[in-house]
């Protein structure tokens, strides 16, 4: 049977992935009251993708790594990094005894074994992306051995796919989807910059060497 277990959930507008470090400003009472126990009480909680007023089925278990700021009023300013993805199997409205609300939750099975041709088509393919968009610094996990989730905010995923892409267990299928998403999403920033560059050269006074007819 499988292991079913009640943990804290902080809903939130956004994807989080194992091995991602996030700066969060943390601001309404129940939330404030979660970072305390997670920090103090090793009470687990895990950040669920929210849509649409309501929290989805999946999201990432996260631990509290830095409180980086703790204000007059109770406000805290934070970093979380991404532990593992979990499956939320039924929402509970409270925590027992607490403002914030709770899940029973699955860990599914993923791994990070990638296949390392497909790592490097992936450097590559992303080194392009930042040409063509003329951001100078790669991710930093770029100058290691990486896995595909340390980089998936960093590609251009919309925040769809990045709901899609945590879903994926096998890191040789997420290796496969991100390589898809890079050749079709290069063509597109490659024909804005050229676009780019005519509208700038428009007005300026142009070589253009005619055709020999």
């Amino acid at each position: 049977m499988e292991d079913l277990r009640l943990v804290a959930l902080f809903p939130l507008e956004l994807v989080v992935f194992p091995g991602q470090n996030l700066n969060l400003h943390i601001f309404e009472a129940r939330y404030r009251q979660l970072i305390k126990d997670a920090t103090q009480n090793n009470i687990e909680f895990c950040i669920p993708y929210y849509k649409d007023d309501q929290a989805l089925e999946y999201g990432t278990k996260v631990e509290v790594t830095k409180i980086a700021m703790t204000y007059p009023d109770g406000r805290m300013d934070i970093v979380i990094k991404g532990l593992c993805p979990i499956k939320i199997v039924r929402y509970v409205k409270k925590y027992p005894s607490k403002l914030y609300p709770g899940g029973f939750i699955l860990e599914p099975y993923w791994d990070i074994d990638g296949q390392e041709s497909e790592y490097t088509i992936i450097k590559e393919l992303l080194k392009d992306l930042y040409r063509y968009m003329k951001i100078n610094d790669l991710p930093q996990p770029l100058n290691k051995t990486f896995s595909t989730f340390e980089i998936a905010n960093k590609v251009g995923f919309s925040i769809q796919q990045e709901y899609e892409f945590l879903q994926i267990s096998a890191e040789v299928d997420r290796q496969r989807y991100m390589i898809e998403h890079l050749n079709q999403m290069i063509p597109k920033v490659k024909e804005m910059e050229e676009l780019r560059k005519k509208i700038q050269m428009n007005g300026h006074f142009r070589n253009i060497i005619p055709p020999k007819v």
